[in-house]
């Protein structure tokens, strides 16, 4: 089949103008409404394209509800309400939610340490508790930047047993817990744990009998099943020109992400926070309590959720992003109103799309006036350009060995070549690593950008440490013997 070719951007203007249709403060009529949202998802609505589905509610009434372009383009199922998708991060304020309540009714206390109630998290320097994992200040290390490094795919099929098998393998942590805040997905793969250790039951099973069931959201769940068939879900793509191609998302592990629901299903559970009916108002106010640094800062994150702003109203919500699914809710307290986009291209852009829908919505009501055209600013002047540092043939060979990662249970040869310093994995193949400065290097993948050489005290190089992003010094020892070859 011949891929489509990509739409231009959405246009912008379209909806601005008809953002005010129904009047300074006035609702618009449902017609002014339709038409000024479906002109915010225009470049998706046509034959071939991925598309998104968008849920508004206000006051309790879902007001709109639509689906645009196709949930599986290559047999022609467009995307309708009743559309299932993979929300990716989204799903983390569910397992915050879920562990909110258990802390609430006593089950748990949300400053245990995480050990208290998973055993096979091993014991660091520092303790981390189940409230550090909900505002990422933890330390933990990401499980999908883990996975890479050991060699992983993420469009392999991963499971929970295997992120928790890596899990218990860590023997150091990012940071002093409570010093920083860095995005964990780890963190909360064992904030869903510790709700089904606590809760007595499966996470899945926790989250339908509490949350899900009561909420009417008949047609979602967590899904860490990678073979279980669901009807009338949507595939992934991303844009490779002129057309798409299938974005692969095999996970079978859920907490940080594997939420499977719809776009009103996600409008029923924004409106909680307004009628409070599961959980309750204790319940609901700590799961906008947002984290506290030791220093004694607040950040912006809560409970799986990010406080923010969008023209003078406050916002609480969360985006996601895994393979080609792109999603964003939304929830203006202060006008009682819940905005929901999810998209199943990699270039969806639902955050902006989202805030584009609530001008319409919203029009009249945001305290703040829109923002004008920027002024556009003058160039900046050139930096002096620094050469990159060099190391000659017999330095860079000083490097060469193997080097095991006992904490992801990885191997990686370091060779020395005319083109310079190259890291070889049996999956990963070869990676090149460009000086940075005395024994530390780039690369170009994602999962490790970072490569730093220690030395002993005789200035032999003894080990390396690798990271970048959401990974900091993972260790890699530098074998002493050289591993046995294969002979033929």
């Amino acid at each position: 089949m011949r891929p489509v070719a990509v739409a231009a951007l959405f246009p912008l203007a379209a909806v601005a103008l008809l953002a005010g249709c129904g009047g300074a403060g006035d609702p618009a009529s449902a017609s002014d409404l339709a038409r000024g949202i479906d002109a915010v998802f225009a470049d998706l609505d046509r034959p071939g394209s991925p598309g998104a589905a968008v849920s508004v509610i206000r006051d309790g009434e879902i007001i709109h509800s639509r689906g645009y372009g196709y949930a599986q383009i290559e047999h022609g199922v467009p995307v309708t309400p009743r559309t299932v998708f993979h929300v990716a991060s989204v799903s983390k304020q569910f397992t915050a939610m879920a562990v909110t309540m258990l802390a609430a009714e006593g089950a748990l206390s949300l400053d245990d340490p995480v050990q208290a109630h998973l055993g096979f998290v091993p014991e660091f320097d520092h303790p981390v508790t189940v409230r550090q994992m909900i505002h990422h200040t933890g330390g933990i290390r990401d499980q999908w930047q883990l996975l890479g490094i050991s060699g992983w795919r993420l469009d392999d099929v991963i499971t929970t047993e295997q992120i928790l098998g890596l899990m218990s393998r860590q023997r150091e942590l990012n940071f002093v817990p409570g010093s920083e805040y860095l995005y964990s997905n780890m963190g909360y793969t064992l904030l869903a744990q510790t709700a089904a250790a606590v809760g007595g039951v499966s996470f899945p099973e926790f989250t339908a009998e509490r949350i899900f069931r009561p909420l009417g959201m008949e047609r979602t769940h967590f899904h860490d099943d990678h073979e279980h068939v669901v009807p009338d879900r949507a595939y992934s793509y991303r844009p490779v020109p002129p057309g798409y191609t299938k974005a692969v998302l095999s996970y079978a592990n859920a907490g940080a992400t594997s939420l499977f629901t719809t776009a009103d299903d996600l409008a029923r559970w924004l409106d909680n926070f307004r009628h409070e009916t599961v959980g309750g108002p204790r319940v609901m106010e700590m799961m906008t309590a947002r984290g506290v640094l030791n220093g004694g800062d607040t950040i912006p994150y809560a409970h799986g959720l990010a406080i923010g702003d969008h023209r003078g109203l406050r916002t609480v919500g969360h985006g996601g992003a895994d393979a080609g699914f792109r999603t964003q809710a939304i929830w203006y307290p202060e006008a009682d109103v819940g905005v929901v986009v999810l998209t199943n291209v990699a270039n969806g852009n639902p955050g902006s799309r989202a805030r584009q829908v609530a001008e319409v919505v919203l029009a009249g009501v945001f305290p703040e006036a829109a923002p004008g055209e920027e002024e556009e600013d003058a160039p900046s002047p050139a930096a002096d350009s620094v050469p990159p540092p060099t190391a000659d043939r017999a330095t860079l060979a000083g490097y060469a060995g193997s080097y095991y990662g006992p904490e992801v249970d990885a191997l990686y040869h370091v060779e020395a070549t005319d083109d310079g310093l190259v890291a070889r994995h049996i999956r990963h193949g070869e990676i090149s690593l460009e000086p940075r400065g005395r024994d530390e290097f780039a690369t170009d993948r994602w999962f490790m950008r970072e490569v730093r050489f220690e030395r002993m005290p005789d200035g032999s190089v003894s080990a390396m440490r690798v990271g970048g992003g959401r990974v900091r010094n993972l260790l890699f020892i530098k074998l002493t013997h050289p591993l046995p070859g294969l002979s033929g």
